[in-house]
C-alpha cells in the first residue's frame, strides 16, 4: 500500500524558515514527480512546488518562488519543501503528493494519484 508521510510541521515566527519532508513508501514511485500543495482555512487546495522524477526540474506556484525550494534525495524516495521568509499567508496544511511525472505538463493543475496526510505549518506575524 501506497504512503507518503509529512513530517517537520509546525508554529514559527514571520520571517523564519521551516524544512518539510515527505517520505515515500509501499510502492516504486519510479516515475513518478512529486509535490507539494497547501489548503489554508475556508480555502482550497493549491499547489505549491513540484519536482520531476526525470531531471528534478521545479515548479512554483508565483507566491512562493524565491522563498520556497522543493528537492528529493537522489533515491527519490523522499521529498523536501524548504519554506524561507515565512509569512503569516502561507498558514496552511501543507500536503505531499504523487502522480505519474508526465503529468508535470499540467502544472498547476496536476491530476494527483496519491496524497499524505498533511501537516500543519503555522506563522505568527
Amino acid at each position: 500500500q501506497a504512503r507518503l508521510v509529512e513530517s517537520g510541521g509546525g508554529l514559527v515566527q514571520g520571517g523564519d524558515s521551516l524544512r518539510l519532508s515527505c517520505a515515500a513508501s509501499g510502492r516504486t514511485f519510479s516515475r513518478y514527480g512529486m509535490g507539494w500543495w497547501r489548503q489554508a482555512p475556508g480555502k482550497e487546495r493549491e499547489f505549491v512546488a513540484a519536482i520531476s522524477w526525470r531531471d528534478n526540474s521545479t515548479y512554483y506556484t508565483d507566491s512562493v518562488k524565491g522563498r520556497f525550494i522543493i528537492s528529493r534525495d537522489s533515491a527519490k524516495i523522499t521529498v523536501y519543501l524548504q519554506m524561507n521568509s515565512l509569512n503569516p499567508e502561507d498558514t496552511a496544511v501543507y500536503y505531499c503528493a504523487a502522480f505519474p511525472n508526465w503529468r508535470l505538463k499540467d502544472a498547476p493543475d496536476i491530476n494527483v494519484d496519491y496524497w499524505g496526510q498533511g501537516t500543519q505549518v503555522t506563522v505568527s506575524s
